[in-house]
C-alpha cells in the first residue's frame, strides 16, 4: 500500500528546471488555477511594488509536492502578473523531498525549505522569502525589493 501512494506522488513529482507553463497542465493546474485566481493582492501595493522591478530576476524553488508550494508559488504568480513583471526573469526549479535536483541547481544556495523564493538585482541576491509570506505575497516582495527591513520565516 505504502509504495503505491510514494509511486503515485513520484508519477506527479517535476524536478528540474520549468517554467509556469508546466504548471498549467494536469494533475498540477488542479491545485495551480484555483490558488492563482483566488488570491487577491492588494491593489496599493501592487501599484508601488511595480516601481521597483527594475533589474530584478526570481529564483524559485519549488515542490509539486509541497502543498506550501501549491499554495504560494501561484499567489506569487498572480502578483507578477498583476505588475506586469516579465516572466521570463523567473528561474522555476522543481526540487524532489530531499530539495535537491539531478544538475544541482540547488547548489550553494542553502534552500532548506519550499518554496524559497530568491530574489537579485544586477545579479546580486537581495533577500528571499522561504516556505510562508510574513505578510502577503506582494507587502513580502515590496519589502524586499524597496530595500525596508525584512525577516523570512526562519531567520534569526
Amino acid at each position: 500500500m505504502t509504495s503505491e501512494v510514494t509511486t503515485v506522488q513520484t508519477r506527479d513529482m517535476l524536478v528540474g528546471k520549468y517554467d509556469k507553463k508546466a504548471l498549467l497542465k494536469s494533475p498540477y493546474n488542479l491545485w495551480f488555477n484555483p490558488n492563482y485566481e483566488n488570491y487577491k493582492p492588494s491593489a496599493a501595493t501592487l501599484s508601488e511594488l511595480k516601481k521597483h522591478t527594475g533589474g530584478v530576476t526570481v529564483t524559485v524553488f519549488m515542490g509539486t509536492w509541497c502543498e506550501d508550494s501549491q499554495h504560494r508559488v501561484p499567489e506569487f504568480y498572480n502578483v507578477l502578473d498583476a505588475i506586469g513583471f516579465d516572466t521570463e526573469k523567473v528561474t522555476l526549479i522543481m526540487v524532489d523531498k530531499l530539495k535537491t535536483t539531478p544538475e544541482n541547481f540547488e547548489a550553494g544556495l542553502d534552500i532548506t525549505n519550499v518554496p524559497t523564493f530568491i530574489f537579485y538585482k544586477n545579479g546580486k541576491e537581495l533577500h528571499r522569502i522561504v516556505e510562508s509570506y510574513m505578510e502577503s505575497a506582494e507587502k513580502d516582495m515590496l519589502k524586499i525589493l524597496s530595500g525596508q527591513p525584512y525577516k523570512h520565516a526562519y531567520q534569526d
